[in-house]
């Protein structure tokens, strides 16, 4: 059975994602909201890829910016690593196809525009042309092309979803801005699995790689609490264990209500609807309601 070319990246948690490394040839799209770390991450990959050829084009920021962001990620822009800030696709091919390098990252394709394309750079006709092209250079010259695309509000990758069909993969780069923690998900990968995440860490020079996910899900307690439960979760080949917290008290009103931090309410509220149906936990929390003390 044949089996597709892989580039084993430095990067073990995007490794894991991708489904063992990068394949020659695919077009890679990586989503996530503004500012919470995409251009960093891909940024990380092509100065610690040293072996290989990588052009990191941006249509966002100068040459100097991204020296700027290299220099605090303590990492150099070796000879092997070029940068080009340009948005238009004609020039950026003309020096891809000179240059013939291992990887490219498109930064953003929102920003990218086609001469030939009568529309303004980041609308669908822009978007779904300038995807087209770098598919096709893709697949002829065998170099893998990351696109970093924006998000809009409603949480979707702008533009046509069309888009999501004309590539190979999808990742999604997910977190809260305010915690250090940040998630990579694929919810499209013709050449792997799409359970794998990817856990990363956000500190001051960058984002590190956390090989030990239940650290950060677990709390570091020396005594047994109530109202706390550990399972051992699955996901893809990494098994975590993951912690669960819970607060009952009494209501001061007449209908208490349920509320959930990190869990789908809708969900909570079936699982709990099944429990007191078939468990028959209503007659457990009456029972235990009843012997809460005033006040």
């Amino acid at each position: 059975m044949h089996q597709e070319q892989r580039i084993v990246l430095p990067d073990h948690e995007l490794n894991r994602v991708l489904g063992g490394g990068l394949v020659r040839g695919s077009l890679i799209l990586l989503g996530g909201e503004p500012g919470i770390g995409k251009s960093t991450l891909l940024l990380q990959l092509a100065v610690r890829l040293k072996n290989l050829k990588t052009v990191y084009v941006s249509g966002e920021e100068s040459g100097q910016q991204i020296r700027m962001r290299a220099e605090r990620l303590n990492s150099d822009l070796h000879s092997q690593c070029y940068l080009l800030t340009e948005t238009s696709l004609e020039i950026i091919l003309q020096h891809l196809n000179a240059l013939k390098p291992d990887m490219v990252i498109i930064d953003s394709i929102q920003t990218m525009f086609h001469s030939q394309i009568e529309s303004s750079p980041g609308s669908v006709s822009q978007i779904r042309g300038c995807a087209t092209e770098l598919l096709r250079f893709a697949k002829d010259s065998g170099c893998p092309v990351f696109l970093v695309g924006h998000i809009t509000k409603e949480g979707v990758i702008a533009g046509p979803k069309v888009l999501e069909h004309i590539v190979d993969t999808v990742l999604q780069f997910e977190g809260d801005r305010h915690h250090i923690y940040r998630l990579l998900r694929s919810h499209k990968n013709r050449f792997g699995s799409t359970a794998e995440i990817g856990i990363y860490e956000m500190q001051g020079n960058g984002l590190a790689e956390v090989s030990d996910p239940s650290q950060i899900m677990l709390s570091q307690r020396d005594e047994a609490l109530s109202g706390i439960a550990i399972a051992c979760n699955l996901e893809g080949m990494r098994t975590m264990l993951i912690e669960t917290q819970a607060l009952v008290s009494s209501a001061v009103y007449g209908v208490p209500q349920r509320s959930t931090t990190g869990f789908d309410q809708r969900r909570l509220n079936m699982l709990l609807a099944v429990l007191e149906k078939d468990v028959g936990l209503s007659w457990v929390l009456k029972m235990f309601f009843s012997i809460l003390p005033e006040g």
